[in-house]
């Protein structure tokens, strides 16, 4: 059975020494408490910190401990005190989790905390090397340990990594601000699927990539020269049976068997049978919008007084961060509204507010959901939701209603819920006022959908799919594997270049050769180029094919040993020779188009137009990257009407757009040069679709090869441009 290496920051299990006496609990939480019965279904192991500092442990309870995670099948990582505190409570929850839920305004850039995060991150990283095995895979969790996939890739560069983001991924112009952004980047890119809980989140990071890293990204899959990525969103789910089953079962306790919450609950249900609760369940964090909740509440008492001493709010915050000073002022703010709201309209038989700042243990959780008709959950920003979810399930009597923030994950897959904005005082005031009065028929009707959903996708079913999609990269990327040149298929070649008498090499420039550059004059020949050209034109005929314009070659390769074919085909000149146009052309149709391109120069900053005998080219390299892939589609399609009545077409290369003449090609002009002639030895090498051509009519017998692992017709791939010049450099030396 295949082995997952799960890593987190907290193991599932919590760890406590007191008294030469080990103790662990299971971790509280969305993620230790989803995945444990899919973590236990594989022969796994799971990596995260334990909660304690190994001096804690003698050699009495050190036994003890390990005894614990070998059954628990763990291993604990040992973080110095100081570096976690700094990576933990610092870089952590001081700077990432502010920037990724927007509020920038708690911030804190700090390269102290931003180096303790980077050495635990390696810390992590030990770890796991220590426990691989080949065929493993690896499923990082979380903005902890964002950093940790490409310290895994860098020390072994085939595993297979997955990663699974909890919490929002932030719109480019947010992340933006953080002072390491690249290198967050970079080390999530580690990863051969990235994981995000909405599309929303998914298409955020898609944009950072782009935009700061400027990777080519095909719908959801981001091509790198050496791989494929793949990116998608899982909306993560949870234990629903356990959650359903022990709400059943919470009915069916007696009186004795009850918690004081529900006691206190049946008696005032006793007493006003027609009282309402609303339930509010978060940790204190502000990200959860509390204060504005109760805000609400409090509107929804001034607005609809005919609910006063009918309606409670039961609100359980759980302490969070208390050492952080963000929060202490928020409990301390949470504490007046409470204060102020009992104050303005309690009775002496009527709180409005029931305020429990404390957690509470599961069963009394599955007591407040079955008893309370409302939910009323209004982050501001939250990564999924996992309560609101637990809420539906236990609702076995097919009640209840949902209020739920436009803002939280899940409320892209619960639509039956009533949609908040969280920041709209009246609007929640109206939804708790809407759900009151619900019929119970459509109360049921929501529910039942609701929980159907819950159910088939599951936390098992997101995991299970997280790892089915994980697979299915792991073997995309392996059919991209079989066509990369490796030592034993590049030693072929030269074998059968070295065995050959008569050979012909057809070469593109930009990026086959040289690498791109924002400017296209900038991608000038070195001398490295220039003495491996004039060594291989000695004993081959060599062919370079580019959709360059014939002044430029002409410029950098006159006198030299080369076939120069031009504009995809439009031009040659023989080596001695003169240009000679292969293809009839005519260039009538560039007053219609060159306005058009021209347009797209003024309304895209940064990208620039060319003109060649023979067509008209659109670049924007040097644009913002979104912005240009946008304004490209927006002019294929104006231009698709244009060319079709013109015998044109539109060419796409590497961020280029080229209007030419229909019916000429690279393969074309190649063609022509191998009619009636015999070579022992043909190689075609090329970046771009618009190489295509090339690699589809060259001779079965052809060495065809792209470079990028993007789809192809090519028989082999090599990673980047110095990889064919280093072929190139092996036929020198064989010559």
């Amino acid at each position: 059975m295949e082995r997952i290496i799960f890593v987190s920051n907290r193991l599932p299990v919590s760890v406590s020494v007191k008294d030469d006496q080990v103790t662990a609990r299971q971790s509280v939480g969305g993620l230790a408490t989803g995945m444990k019965s899919f973590y236990k279904s594989y022969d796994s192991l799971w990596i995260g910190w334990a909660g304690i500092d190994k001096n804690e442990l003698n050699a009495k309870t050190k036994k003890q401990f390990n005894s614990i995670m070998d059954q628990e099948r763990c291993s604990p990582v040992f973080i110095d005190e100081e570096d976690f505190e700094n990576y933990y409570s610092g870089f952590s929850n001081k700077t990432i989790w502010p920037l990724f839920h927007y509020f920038t305004q708690f911030t804190e850039y700090d390269k102290e905390t931003w180096n303790a995060y980077k050495r635990v991150n390696r810390v992590f990283a030990d770890a796991v090397v220590k426990h691989l095995k080949k065929g493993d895979k690896i499923w990082v969790h979380d903005y902890h340990l964002l950093l940790l996939p490409q310290m895994i890739r860098d020390r072994f560069p085939d595993v297979s990594i997955g990663f699974f983001l909890h919490i929002p991924f932030p719109s480019y112009e947010v992340f933006r601000i953080i002072p390491w952004r690249k290198e967050i980047i970079e080390g999530m890119l580690g990863a051969d699927l990235l994981g995000f809980h909405t599309f929303d989140y998914e298409r955020h990071f898609l944009s950072s990539v782009r935009r700061l890293l400027g990777y080519e990204i095909s719908f959801n899959q981001i091509n790198m020269r050496e791989r494929l990525i793949k990116v998608d969103n899982f909306p993560m789910g949870i234990d629903y049976d356990r959650f359903h089953n022990a709400a059943l079962n919470n009915q069916k306790r007696s009186i004795k068997d009850k918690s004081e919450v529900q006691k206190e609950i049946d008696k005032y249900m006793l007493m006003a049978p027609d009282r309402k609760f609303v339930l509010s369940i978060d940790r204190l964090d502000y990200s959860k919008g509390i204060s504005n909740r109760l805000l609400a509440y409090e509107r929804f008492l001034e607005k609809y007084p005919g609910f006063q001493k009918k309606v409670t709010l039961i609100m359980l915050s759980v302490p969070s961060r208390t050492d952080v000073d963000h929060y202490q002022m928020m409990k301390s703010e949470v504490d007046e509204l409470v204060g102020r709201i009992n104050g303005r309209f309690s009775t002496i038989e009527w709180t409005p507010v029931w305020y429990f700042y404390r957690s509470m243990p599961f069963e009394s959780l599955i007591e407040l959901y079955s008893s309370c008709e409302i939910g009323l959950l209004t982050p501001i920003r939250d990564g999924m939701n996992l309560v609101a979810k637990e809420y539906i399930a236990a609702r076995v009597d097919g009640k209840g209603v949902l209020i739920l923030s436009e803002m939280a994950g899940a409320a892209k897959e619960m639509s039956e819920a009533l949609i908040i904005n969280p920041n709209n005082m009246d609007e929640i005031a109206d939804a708790i006022n809407e759900a009151l009065i619900m019929p119970d028929d459509e109360q049921t009707e929501r529910i039942s959908m609701l929980q159907k959903r819950l159910k088939r996708y599951d936390v098992e079913r997101w995991a299970q799919d997280f790892m089915n999609r994980l697979d299915e990269v792991i073997h995309a990327q392996q059919q991209n594997l079989i066509k990369k040149i490796n030592k034993d298929i590049e030693n072929s070649i030269v074998n059968k270049y070295k065995q050959s008498e008569k050979r012909i090499l057809f070469l593109d420039y930009d990026g086959t050769l040289v690498g791109f550059k924002n400017k296209p004059e900038q991608a000038s020949p070195d001398d490295e180029l220039y003495s491996l050209f004039e060594k291989l034109s000695k004993d081959n005929e060599v062919v370079l094919i580019s959709g360059r314009d014939k002044d430029t070659l002409d410029m950098w390769f006159r006198g030299k040993n080369l076939t120069l074919i031009v504009e995809h085909g439009v031009w040659i000149k023989e080596p001695g020779g003169e240009w000679q146009q292969i293809e009839p052309m005519n260039s009538e149709w560039k007053e219609l188009i060159r306005p058009v391109i021209e347009l797209y120069v003024d309304r895209t900053p940064g990208s620039l137009a060319e003109e060649k005998n023979f067509s008209l080219v659109w670049h924007y390299r040097k644009s913002d990257p979104e912005l240009g892939i946008l304004r490209a589609i927006e002019l294929k399609d104006e231009l698709r009407s244009l060319v079709a009545n013109h015998n044109l077409e539109i060419l796409e290369g590497n961020k280029v757009i080229e209007i030419k003449n229909s019916g000429i090609n690279k393969g074309r002009a190649a063609l022509r040069i191998l009619n009636n002639k015999q070579y022992n030895f043909i190689l075609g090498i090329g970046d771009d679709w618009t190489d295509e051509y090339l690699f589809q009519d060259l001779p079965p017998s052809a060495v065809t090869i792209k470079i990028g692992f993007r789809n192809t017709q090519a028989k082999y791939n090599y990673e980047t441009h110095k990889d064919a010049r280093k072929l190139l450099q092996k036929f020198v030396e064989v010559q």
